[in-house]
């Protein structure tokens, strides 16, 4: 996209890729390349830009072919480098996909859309972009890898460039880049880009930071350099006298990476034991574990650093041995020991896998397989999964990120299956990426054998078996036991289906309860005005709202049949019992002066019949509590602010009040249904419900219930404790 200059002067041109030094970089991998294509395609970019500028005050054009240049540094294929050099002309000139295909053939044209559907969620504000866009994104790149390959150098080269953008747009763009393109340039593998994008957008974001812990490293290499340039040559040579020919690169980690770190192990810079690194190249997967052998016989290994990477295999490809040895010199030091096939997928990724095979260039399956390799877009596929699961909003961006920037977990099937979950991941993730039915029926787990809480985190080797049931259970407080969007969202949608059947019974009930105060009969009543009067689809929905509590029966009631007056507490003529203007008729006593506000507390619900005392608090009036409410323990010791009430007549005999009282139920069917009959039955009014603690026996509920006094309360929760499926009922208390 073209970008706005907001400097007078326009900065100094920086070079552009001519067009036979492009040509020749591809054929210099490819031979087979089309040249003529590649041509056209330069000469159709420079044209249909024409005179746009960017930021930097370069000509527009110079852009795609940057593009496209970086891509060259990966080998990747004609189209590819094609697609690179036309991937704005449709979202920035008059070209269309028709012309694209017409002149470059229709892989181009599908692979120019794409980047360009990419391009115009970019422009589109943020808050918008979270959730539909990205989802609408990873559908896009999930399909051909190729299109995110040009996506990420096109991302990677305005970076690079990021200075000459306004600062509001630069901070806006850095921040993308750093939670949505790095992530995705590491779950494909190439680290490469990803660690670039990466260094880029914190220098934007947090200069401060950068340039602290660049000042730290740079004082660290005066102190340690010499000491580190002969790490290699020590550890070179230590190799070669056990016969193994290797090739040693120290380097220093990144200030990003190290930034990181920081915040991840919440410890100072001093405390971080691998600012050193070093790679150990060789020839073959069996010396990598001679070079191990050796090293740690060398030098001592720092305990619980050791990874194997190559028998279990990242899930971008990643292959290599990690371990941490106190070296020469006493510096402690990273060692990754890889071949130079696993090194350049290491900073590659997919894009190693780009060569020239049976007299074509392009992407080699087979290769990759072999090398040990799996398919590159797999995360990004289980992502669309999730979608089409049904899960959505910012909940779905946030179990996206998680699948695409944890680290890894490896774990096994008791046959020998290996499956990789997201690092803090349970036996609920694990069942659910094997199948979303395991994982439906799942009541319990082994971990290596041994029967362990579904809480428990999965370590790197633990084999798991899912204990199944005989039919699908998913208990809402299971979405706590998951990190991984296709768990969650599996979890949620049964859920959703079972609360929504069970709802729909408890508001039916309620609804003929209603009913019977006003001698009226559900079956015999059509309920049309009542759903047209609340903007109700069907009658299944209005039973589902009533029994969440969103739309009262009584409303009901009074929509179809306006001014009839029932038997029940709701509709019994009494006045309700709440703070405002006519508080003062329900409590009395001695200090209560004209002109003070009462308030009933809403963390105990005071109904008559209860002992009540009032407490004067500054600024807010008198509140009233019942004698044993836990919040009295809160109030000051000062005499002064406490006061003696009782119940007025007219509260203890024309009063309705509202108590809350929480039940815990054993986990049946037609629970919720009894509960309500047992309340209607006995008088009461259900006015709000909510079930929390949901768990594989039993759940909590807590009731708003309309009740004529103390006495009435004790009577509904004397009901429900008789009923068998009812373990516990007691007056919420604060």
């Amino acid at each position: 996209m073209p970008e706005t200059p907001d400097h007078a002067a326009p900065a100094p041109k920086s070079r552009v890729l001519r067009q036979f030094e492009l040509v020749d970089a591809v054929k210099a991998y490819d031979p087979t390349a089309d040249e003529a294509l590649i041509n056209r395609a330069y000469v159709y970019a420079m044209k249909m830009h024409g005179s746009q500028m960017r930021a930097s005050g370069d000509p527009y054009f110079a852009h795609p072919i940057q593009v496209a240049g970086i891509l060259t540094d990966y080998r990747l294929d004609t189209a590819t480098i094609v697609t690179a050099l036309l991937h704005d002309v449709v979202e920035d000139t008059s070209a269309t996909k028709a012309d694209i295909a017409q002149m470059f053939g229709d892989e181009v044209a599908e692979l120019v859309e794409g980047v360009t559907k990419l391009s115009r969620l970019e422009m589109q504000a943020e808050h918008t972009r979270q959730a539909e866009n990205l989802r609408k994104f990873i559908l896009a790149i999930s399909r051909d890898v190729r299109v995110l390959l040009v996506k990420l150098a096109d991302r990677l080269h305005n970076m690079r460039t990021l200075q000459f953008v306004k600062p509001h747009k630069r901070e806006r763009i850095s921040r993308e880049t750093l939670e949505v393109y790095a992530p995705l340039g590491r779950s494909i593998g190439i680290h490469s880009i990803a660690s670039e994008l990466e260094e880029l957008a914190f220098e934007h974001l947090n200069p401060t930071a950068r340039t602290a812990i660049q000042r730290r490293l740079d004082a660290l290499k005066l102190e340690h350099g010499a000491a580190v340039e002969k790490v290699a040559e020590e550890v070179e040579q230590v190799l070669s006298d056990t016969g193994i020919q290797a090739r040693v690169l120290g380097r220093q980690k990144t200030p990003y990476s190290i930034w990181r770190k920081l915040q991840r192990k919440s410890v100072g810079f001093s405390a971080l034991s691998d600012i050193y690194g070093f790679r150990v190249l060789v020839e073959n997967e069996d010396e990598c574990y001679r070079a191990l052998g050796v090293i740690h016989r060398e030098w001592p290994m720092v305990p619980e650093r050791f990874k194997d990477f190559i028998s279990t295999p990242k899930s971008n490809n990643y292959r290599s041995l990690h371990t941490t040895v106190v070296g020469p010199g006493g510096l402690r030091i990273e060692m990754q020991i890889r071949t130079e096939v696993m090194n350049r997928v290491a900073e590659d990724g997919v894009a190693a896998h780009w060569r020239y095979k049976n007299k074509s260039y392009g992407f080699d399956r087979e290769g990759m397989e072999k090398d040990g390799g799996r398919d590159p877009l797999l995360t990004l596929r289980h992502l669309v999964q999730v979608m089409e699961q049904g899960e959505g909003g910012e909940d779905w961006v946030e179990h996206a990120k998680l699948e695409m920037y944890l680290d890894q977990v490896f774990v096994f099937t008791p046959k020998g299956q290996l499956i990789t979950l997201p690092r803090g991941a349970m036996p609920l993730d694990f069942a659910y990426s094997v199948h979303t039915e395991v994982g439906d029926t799942a009541v319990g787990a082994k971990i290596n054998g041994e029967l362990k809480p579904m809480r428990t985190l999965l370590q790197n080797g633990d084999v798991v078996e899912i204990v199944r049931g005989s039919k699908k259970e998913a208990p809402s407080d299971w979405r706590n036991l998951t990190i991984t969007g296709r768990a969650r969202a599996a979890i949620r949608r049964f859920i959703r289906a079972s609360e929504r059947d069970e709802f729909q019974k408890l508001g039916k009930a309620t609804l003929e309860q209603a009913f019977a105060r006003v001698d009226k009969v559900l079956a015999d009543v059509a309920l049309a005005p009542a759903l047209e009067t609340l903007v109700l689809q069907g009658e299944e929905d209005l039973y589902d709202s009533i029994g969440r509590g969103r739309i009262s029966a009584t409303r009901v009631v009074e929509i179809l049949f306006p001014g009839l007056k029932g038997a029940g507490v709701a509709n019994s003529g009494r006045r309700r019992i709440e703070d405002g203007t006519d508080a003062r008729l329900f409590v009395r006593g001695s200090g209560l002066t004209p002109g003070v506000v009462i308030h009933f507390g809403a963390c105990c619900q005071p109904v008559p019949g209860d002992r009540i005392i009032g407490v004067l608090e500054a600024d807010q009036g008198l509140t009233v509590h019942t004698i044993d409410c836990n919040r009295l323990a809160d109030a000051s010791d000062d005499d002064s602010v406490w006061m003696d009430l009782q119940w007025t007549p007219q509260a203890q005999h024309d009063a309705v009040a509202t108590t809350k009282i929480v039940a815990t139920m054993r986990n049946a069917p037609g629970v919720l249904g009894q509960v309500a009959t047992l309340i209607g039955e006995a008088g009461g009014n259900i006015l709000n419900l909510i079930m929390t603690r949901r768990q594989h026996d039993f759940f909590d509920v807590e009731i708003d219930l309309d009740v004529a006094d103390a006495r009435h309360a004790t009577l509904i929760m004397a009901a429900l404790r008789a009923n068998p499926f009812v373990d516990e009922v007691e007056r919420a208390r604060g």
